[in-house]
């Protein structure tokens, strides 16, 4: 039986066309895939309309310029894209990402130059998706400080969103394998720097702290450093030990794919009586009505 509405399930933008996510495909040969040579971005659609879609324009930008890729789209133009694959899936709530990769070396190209390849640009509008759970966070997600080291920033620079995922799935397995939720990797000086597709906070006394090493520069986590000043909370970009999570007050964890996720146990220890504590759960509520400024807002429609 054929789909009635193949695009309801998400819709991308490859190659020039609009398709059906099922039938969004990328060359075998795309050093995108082969290398991991890509950098992307992930802005949310919240009831409508895309938040601080500006903001992950201009990181977009920075991982492209990082990366030495050009597009022949300017922000107008991607903006019109993500626009077209949320409408054509039809969702209110929506996960949309834009990606540029490498391209396929041209029959012939040398291979130790990169900067002859064509560049090329894609996009896809999918469902909300969650990196925690809904569930989870109403509990507070149950974390694990992994094993396994952050890549060092030296050989992947984590501020340029990428693909090289070998140690957050690493600690994934691990996190899996203790019976916990997620997991938070350190750098090789034992400094905690970000999870698997999400970025850290701990509170201590009212203070809150988020790694200042080895982690994405997060637009949900420039969003929350926002909101705390706001709400009075001291803030800081500074260095963070598993001993500072543990010895925590708080912990919450913050994404695109998400918002403002509350935790409650790191490691074995249990945090805010094992559940969501009051800084975490008044943020995450400041964060959600920031969705209804028109500041942060760009429609679906225009």
């Amino acid at each position: 039986m054929s789909d009635p509405d193949p695009f309801a399930r998400g819709t991308a933008f490859v190659d020039g066309a609009y398709v059906p996510i099922a039938d969004a495909k990328i060359s075998l040969l795309d050093w995108g895939f082969i290398r991991s040579d890509v950098t992307y971005d992930v802005v949310h659609v919240w009831r409508g309309a895309f938040f601080r879609l500006a903001d992950h324009l201009d990181r977009f930008e920075r991982s492209m310029a990082g990366l030495r890729m050009r597009i022949p789209y300017d922000r107008q133009a991607i903006t019109g894209i993500l626009r077209e694959c949320v409408r054509r899936s039809g969702l209110a709530n929506a996960y949309v990402a834009m990606v540029t990769t490498r391209g396929v070396p041209a029959p012939g190209m040398p291979r130790a130059r990169p900067s002859l390849i064509e560049n090329r640009f894609h996009a896809y509008a999918l469902p909300w998706i969650d990196v925690i759970p809904p569930d989870v966070q109403q509990r507070g997600a149950h974390l694990i400080v992994a094993t396994t080291p952050r890549i060092p920033a030296d050989s992947v620079d984590p501020t340029i969103k990428n693909y090289h995922w070998g140690d957050l799935v690493r600690a994934l397995f691990e996190a899996e394998d203790a019976g916990a939720d997620n997991a938070v990797l350190l750098d090789r000086d034992g400094y905690v720097t970000e999870g698997p597709g999400f970025n850290i906070f701990a509170v201590h006394d009212g203070r809150v702290t988020t790694p200042d090493r080895g982690a994405l520069e997060g637009v949900t986590r420039r969003t929350v450093i926002e909101i705390c000043r706001q709400l009075g909370h001291p803030v800081a970009i500074g260095q963070l030990t598993a001993d500072d999570l543990r010895a925590a007050d708080e912990i919450f964890a913050t994404t695109t794919a998400g918002g403002v996720m509350p935790v409650s146990r790191i490691d074995a220890a249990i945090l805010a009586n094992d559940r969501p504590g009051p800084i975490s759960t008044r943020v995450k509520d400041v964060y959600w009505a920031w969705h209804d400024q028109d500041r942060f807002l760009t429609p679906v429609e225009p």
